[in-house]
């Protein structure tokens, strides 16, 4: 088996998701090699030349069109592959689907490559993570999902717009499924270090509830929204697909709550849901203890059980 090549990244999948995520990964710098794979090998390789063609103006990076023979030495596997979620279409009414489509993929990557990282970001993104832990045997700290990354983004975007102040400042979680059942963990979220109802109060707002209500509300829609307007969600993905891979390749041990399978954290187990996570060059180095209250944790628990009874129909 090849020797592992940390400056290479191999993507599974050439849809939307997969091709913007190879467009932010050779901005990024971070590889100096790609590999695009795809059920339909022309697809990948007109990818792959079209985004060669922006590299005089990014790093160095050899980026083709292959096949799992080229996988056995790359570092971080991204696996968009999948049917995409249609109008109307919840990301659990894909799962019978998907999880077709992951029964050939993932043994065909672990039969060539055991020591990379499998970064899952097709949905629904947890059944997906959970099936692919499973079908791959790899150790759990290296398979998970983007799962709720994308999610935690649109919060604190709108957190930063509803605030009038840098999405950057603002420390907030999604948490759960990447999904219906997600929960915005309002009890830690803060604005520099400042508890978000006293930050809003100090910009003139003062109806949390009804804010808070909307806020979360905007953010478990925006999918929809997006999806109903121009068919497919793609660039806040394909970010948040670069941010976990820059956090794994410089070691960064940044905190992002990304999906891995769950062993007794706030009383959940054997399913894989989104929660804090330190992530660096191992993959997963250990969950976060985040504070939650009471309502929190009863509707964290509740979207357990709502990936369970997926889980158990196909498991």
């Amino acid at each position: 088996m090849s020797k592992i090549d940390y400056r290479k990244v191999a993507i599974v999948g050439c849809g939307f998701v997969g091709s913007a995520s190879a467009f932010a990964i050779m901005q990024s710098g971070l590889f100096s090699e790609m590999v695009l794979i795809d059920a339909d090998f022309n697809k990948a390789q007109g990818e792959a030349l079209d985004i060669s063609h922006g590299l005089p103006f990014a790093k160095p990076m050899q980026i083709y069109a292959g096949n799992y023979d080229d996988i056995s030495d790359a570092s971080i596997i991204i696996v968009t592959a999948g049917a995409g979620q249609k109008p109307g279409e919840t990301r659990l009414d894909l799962v019978k689907k998907n999880v077709g489509i992951f029964k050939s993929i993932i043994p065909e990557i672990s039969s060539r490559n055991k020591d990379a990282i499998l970064l899952i970001v097709a949905n629904p993104v947890d059944i997906l993570t959970y099936a692919a832990a499973k079908l791959s045997g790899y150790p759990e700290n290296r398979v998970f999902g983007s799962g709720t990354v994308l999610d935690s983004a649109r919060l604190k975007y709108l957190l930063g717009e509803h605030l009038d102040v840098d999405s950057r400042s603002v420390h907030a979680f999604i948490i759960g499924e990447h999904g219906d059942s997600e929960i915005a963990a309002w009890s830690s979220a803060n604005v520099s270090g400042i508890p978000i109802n006293s930050f809003c109060e100090m910009r003139g707002h003062f109806h949390h509830e009804k804010a808070m209500q909307e806020i979360a509300e905007g953010v478990k829609n925006s999918a929809y929204e997006i999806i109903e307007k121009k068919r497919a969600t793609y660039y806040g993905i394909a970010m948040s697909v670069k941010r976990i891979c820059e956090a794994i390749v410089r070691d960064e041990k940044s905190i992002l709550p990304v999906s891995s399978i769950q062993h007794d954290n706030h009383g959940i187990n054997d399913v894989a849901l989104s929660m804090p996570a330190i992530v660096g060059k191992s993959g997963i180095e250990t969950t976060v203890p985040i504070e939650l209250n009471q309502s929190e944790e009863a509707a964290l628990r509740k979207s357990a059980d709502t990936l369970k009874s997926v889980l158990a129909d196909l498991f």
